[in-house]
């Protein structure tokens, strides 16, 4: 884990000059913490900060006990929790560890621009993908817009859920007891009319999980426009990109013009036509809880072609996790319009057992059909492709 050290006296944000001044310490340590990847609350500086007071301290161990007893580092990060706090409270900045001897996916959020390193398993092995990571931007030019028919019919084509929230109607509902009882003793004991609820309908989220490693970089960029159109279209709509890195555009792609949205998503990503680590970039992805409720209940499309290096039980792990949590799980693989394509790979054949669809997505047009019916039941992946081989 990278750490990036920061000085005590920190400038002070809006509410701060309520604190103690004794306690700025204390809550800059918190932030430190945050700045380098691991998972604060706001609660547990509070708890932190008062666990201090209550122990008096009388060492730098009484404060040290209470950091571990109230911000709680998960244990393969107690090495570097320790240099943090030594480099924080004691000056010591020779006791930050630059970095261990396994590979880091790292995952960008563009909605606050922070950015968090999580540890993964180093691969070996592969023969058509790398996992050596190339840090690179790219440049979306203009294009003709031939997803605007795509992006009307999306709203009403995604599949939708029942909401827990209720909504007043005048048939096909349940009676509403609470409401009518209210109406009988405004109206002295007299209803003219049976008072009916049902609960509401709303869209299904649909994530894009959109592969941007150098074996899908001559479609990365029809992928991002269909990802706009998915974003203007949907309610609810997410979108990642994954290469050596994890990397949330959903902000960018949420402006109109889809230039500048496209422009502005180029230049948060830094892995493309880079190495790809799709085992461990998905396992990143829901190692972070924010990012794993946006795949609960939710039709998820990973758009890669599924060529990961080395082993793949990283990779099957995700997907069975994925799969665990969504409505529908589908993977789209350029390679499949080929007419011999056969998920013959051991990392497709790990995976199909998990997935509902393993579709084409060679083109936009086979590709926007396909998320235009994903509210129809479709036969489970390995059996079509069973009676296909």
């Amino acid at each position: 884990m990278p750490l990036t050290c920061l000085p005590a006296s920190s400038p002070r944000k809006r509410g701060e000059e309520r604190l103690p001044p004794a306690a700025a310490p204390f809550l800059a340590f918190a932030r430190l913490l945050r700045r380098n990847g691991f998972t604060v609350a706001p609660e547990q500086a509070i708890a932190f900060m008062q666990s201090v007071q209550l122990l008096g301290p009388r060492s730098m161990e009484d404060i040290r006990q209470a950091a571990y007893a109230a911000l709680g580092p998960e244990p393969d990060h107690l090495d570097a929790f320790e240099a943090l706090f030594r480099a924080h409270f004691y000056g010591d900045v020779a006791s930050i560890v630059e970095a261990s001897d396994e590979e880091e996916t790292a995952v960008k959020d563009d909605s606050g621009g922070e950015q968090r390193d999580i540890l993964t398993k180093k691969e070996e092995g592969g023969e058509l993908a790398s996992s050596a990571e190339a840090l690179s931007t790219r440049d979306f030019k203009e294009g003709i817009d031939t997803l605007a028919s795509f992006q009307r019919a999306l709203g009403s084509a995604l599949p939708c859920r029942r909401s827990f929230r209720w909504m007043r109607t005048t048939s096909r509902g349940q009676f509403d007891l609470r409401r009518s009882l209210r109406e009988i003793v405004q109206a002295d004991g007299d209803v003219a009319w049976p008072l009916l609820r049902r609960r509401k309908t709303v869209q299904r989220n649909i994530l894009l999980l959109i592969d941007v490693s150098g074996s899908m970089r001559l479609h990365t960029a029809d992928y991002l426009q269909l990802a706009h159109a998915v974003v203007q279209g949907a309610d609810r709509a997410e979108i990642f990109t994954f290469g050596t890195r994890l990397t949330r555009i959903t902000p960018s792609l949420r402006l109109r013009d889809r230039d500048r949205a496209l422009a502005r998503a180029a230049s948060l990503v830094e892995d493309w036509d880079g190495g790809t680590r799709i085992g461990p970039t998905l396992l990143a992805f829901l190692s972070v809880p924010r990012f794993a409720g946006f795949a609960r209940n939710a039709a998820i499309l990973i758009l890669s072609d599924g060529l990961e290096r080395g082993d793949h039980a990283e990779m099957e792990t995700a997907i069975r996790r994925l799969k665990a949590c969504a409505f529908r799980l589908s993977l789209a693989t350029p390679l499949a319009g080929d007419p011999r394509f056969r998920p013959r790979t051991a990392a497709l054949k790990a995976v199909l057992p998990y997935l509902d669809d393993l579709v084409d997505g060679s083109s936009i047009e086979r590709l926007t059909a396909f998320i235009l019916s994903l509210a129809r039941p479709a036969p489970a992946a390995a059996a079509l492709w069973r009676q296909l081989s």
